[in-house]
């Protein structure tokens, strides 16, 4: 352990991850309760948009990643409720719909290289001290947002209907929510990858879930499963060179097993 924090590049990956699975975990636990799981894989591939349109364009491709999944995150939410669309109905259009632009885009601009490798898969050594901040700082008002709202946000997803009529401002609170985890999922991708951020937000919870226990503590078990998950799945990252992505993926699996198993009745 001592060896791999005398590297920068591991103290500023070990940081990010840190801020990341934090975030992932207490927005995950909303996200899950609502069964709305699959927003999160939707808007990774929005976010994929943005870094596509970066790296072509000259942007910085974090940056873009933000805001093309905040748009996406907006866009999802009003054809829902506007338009009386099926959740899932509108994640599959816009899923399939950004990953095609994704495609068209890093394709007609050749941005097909180690960079957009890094930002599906995951890249500990991409991670660069601009990044931590960047993820420190819009980490920082996404978490804020989520302890504000926490028990409003709770309510919704206990029942949205109820909420409304007991005066809670629903449309509001579902835009905040999407919006929060569009952030999240943005800031995510240099550490987990596009492709496999929808695993870290989901699965810690789901797991916590099967211990049945009250809602705080689902969240605090959450959280301790994604530290876990991240801090383990970055140690052995860098010990094996094993893609820092699909080994946090793998831990968290391996957690999500153990957890059926030793609560199964």
């Amino acid at each position: 352990m001592i060896e791999m924090f005398s590297y920068d590049f591991m103290q500023r990956a070990f940081l990010a991850g840190i801020i990341i699975a934090i975030l992932a975990s207490l927005s995950g636990t909303f996200v899950v309760l609502r069964r709305y799981s699959m927003i999160s894989e939707t808007l990774a591939h929005s976010a994929l948009v943005g870094v596509a349109v970066g790296l072509v364009a000259g942007y910085n491709p974090l940056w873009m990643a933000v805001v093309f999944a905040i748009i996406s995150a907006w866009l999802i939410e009003y054809l829902r409720s506007a338009f009386s669309l099926y959740s899932d109905s509108v994640l599959a259009i816009m899923l399939s719909g950004s990953l095609a632009v994704a495609v068209i885009i890093v394709s007609l601009g050749g941005a097909f290289n180690n960079s957009l490798f890094s930002y599906l898969f995951g890249s500990i050594l991409s991670v660069s001290i601009e990044d931590v901040i960047t993820i420190a700082a819009f980490g920082s008002i996404a978490l804020v947002m989520l302890l504000i709202f926490s028990k409003e946000l709770y309510f919704i997803a206990y029942d949205e209907e109820v909420a409304k009529t007991s005066g809670v401002k629903v449309k509001f609170l579902n835009f905040l929510l999407v919006s929060v985890v569009a952030i999240i999922i943005a800031l995510s991708i240099r550490i987990v990858g596009t492709l496999l951020i929808g695993a870290l937000m989901v699965i810690p919870t789901v797991s916590a879930l099967q211990f049945r226990v009250g809602f705080l503590k689902t969240v605090i078990i959450s959280l301790i499963f994604a530290l876990a998950s991240v801090s383990a799945g970055m140690t052995l990252s860098f010990y094996f060179s094993l893609p820092s992505g699909a080994t946090i993926v793998l831990c968290v699996l391996f957690i999500f097993i153990v957890s059926l198993i030793a609560n199964r009745r």
